[in-house]
């Protein structure tokens, strides 16, 4: 089975303590998980593990218990936060109005080897790669290990800049978890920005290492690092990338968002509403990594093709990968473009290039395969959904939504909806897939719109839509209101829905 190398130095933490806190704090047996040890003046002390806290004996911690730690670590800088040095541990105080110490946060540091696996291959390819999850979920421990791994295993030149002391410790002499990288310190948190600069004007790096990017200005100098050739492995403040898509400053991390005004035709060619939002630039990463565990991550592998997804109201799934028992990397959850396009490189270059692998769902193969003959279509007809990069069904089918097509939504794989099973629907519907329209289920759901409208102005009393997106819903109620008739939702989700009828629309 297994297991990550996980080095603490715990005994240098230990002590540091107060002898009335150590004692009891040796007699332990879990404290291989001890997070921190919490000193409050007046009250008792206590020890955190993860999900529940313990207190050290019966005696209230003192103005003396807390000198007796300030006078045995190093220096608090402008942040209030100190270190012991050659290890990782931190130390944190709050202090009262007048300045001094009334309360102590000792944090156990860990160096934990072999968290890199998980994303090895990313890091090697030499993308830039920013690190995203909750506090205390590891970021700074797997970043410290990239270091490590690109310093001593790909022998890169790595500086890695340490707001805080946080990634390789307290003191001058940085701590081994880093491997052979170089460490920048940064004198307080507001400087971070200006020492990123000085780090790739003066010091040559192939790699620069960051925590914990969290303002305009470091948003910024990550944005010139990047732009000057230099790989950057990162973290940011949020668990996921939604979170930085909703942050005004960290979304120029991943591109950044703006504001678009279409014009009339172009709003009506793309099916929107004129004002939409879009990203403005290229993303500063290549890649977001969310951390869900030392043995878990979610990974968005093309950050600028996934933003713009969400921009534009799609689901959009992660590839989700798990370290086995074995210590080896495990993808067990694959997003459906990355699922599909997977599968057409496995069958090669042709099948890839030319060739659509189309799943009939409700629809004659026969007639479709006559249809692919008399429109002389590079297509196969296949068997499994999951070897299809297409798939043609009913629009009675489509209305009910079956288990298979919302696997086939899931997979990202583009759903054509033909109204009956005739050669000449088939036909037209291969003319959309060769021209790729239809490939977009935007345009698929506003073209059903206007057909909708159309009976409903020929004198149809209703017409009722296929399910969609709330986004895509909105679109179809501006188009019908365009045409100055009435359109209500209805239905819960999954499978609400618009409905169209006669009338000015509200």
């Amino acid at each position: 089975m297994h297991t990550l190398r996980i080095t603490d130095d715990l005994d240098a933490l230990l002590d540091v303590l107060p002898p009335q806190v150590r004692d009891p704090l040796q007699q332990r047996t879990e404290n291989f998980e001890l997070l921190e040890v919490v000193l409050d003046l007046g009250r008792l002390p206590e020890a955190r593990y993860p999900e529940r806290e313990i207190i050290l004996g019966d005696r209230e911690v003192t103005q003396a218990d807390l000198d007796y730690v300030v006078s045995r670590i190093g220096e608090f800088t402008t942040d209030n936060r100190a270190g012991i040095e050659r290890t990782l541990h931190r130390i944190s105080a709050i202090r009262n109005r007048h300045g001094h110490v009334v309360g102590l946060t000792c944090r156990v540091g860990r160096a934990v080897f072999g968290t890199i696996r998980i994303i090895d291959d990313l890091v090697k390819s030499g993308q830039s790669s920013l690190l995203l999850g909750r506090p205390g979920v590891g970021k700074t421990t797997m970043l410290r290990e990239v270091a490590r791994f690109l310093a001593d295993e790909l022998n890169k030149r790595v500086v890695v800049v340490d707001t805080s002391n946080e990634i390789a410790g307290d003191g001058d002499i940085p701590h081994p978890g880093i491997g052979s990288a170089r460490r920048m310190q940064v004198p307080t948190p507001t400087m971070q920005h200006a020492v990123m600069i000085e780090a790739v004007e003066n010091h040559m790096p192939e790699v620069i290492i960051i925590d914990e990017i969290g303002t305009d200005l470091e948003a910024a100098a990550a944005r010139t690092i990047a732009e000057r050739g230099v790989q950057l492995v990162a973290t940011a403040h949020g668990n996921t990338l939604q979170n930085l898509i909703m942050n005004p400053t960290l979304c120029d991390l991943i591109g950044g968002i703006q504001s678009v005004t279409l014009g009339d035709e172009e709003a009506r060619r793309r099916g929107t509403q004129k004002s939409i939002l879009e990203r403005k630039a290229p993303p500063t990463f290549d890649v977001v990594v969310e951390i869900q565990s030392w043995e878990r991550v979610s990974v968005h592998a093309n950050v600028t093709e996934t933003v713009d997804s969400i921009l534009r109201g799609y689901d959009v799934a992660a590839e989700v990968r798990d370290l086995d028992k074995a210590g080896q990397m495990q993808v067990v959850a694959l997003p459906g473009q990355a699922q599909q396009k997977r599968a057409l490189e496995e069958r090669g270059p042709v099948a890839a290039g030319r060739e659509r692998h189309i799943y009939p769902f409700g629809v004659s193969r026969r007639r479709l395969e006559q249809a692919i003959r008399q429109m002389n279509t590079a297509a196969v007809i296949v068997e499994q959904l999951g070897e299809a990069d297409a798939l043609i069904t009913l629009r009675s089918y489509f209305r009910r939504k079956p288990q298979l097509l919302r696997d086939a939504e899931d997979r990202g794989v583009p759903i054509y909806v033909i109204k009956s099973n005739t050669v000449l629907q088939m036909e037209q519907c291969l003319v959309s897939m060769r021209s790729e329209r239809g490939q977009d289920p935007v345009f698929s759901a506003l073209q059903e719109a206007e057909e909708a409208i159309g009976d409903v102005m020929k004198g149809k009393r209703s017409v009722e839509l296929s399910p969609q997106n709330a986004y895509i819903r909105r679109l179809q109620h501006m188009l019908a209101q365009r045409y100055n008739l009435t359109s209500r939702s209805l239905g819960q989700e999954p499978q609400r829905r618009v409905h169209i009828l006669p009338g000015k629309g509200e």
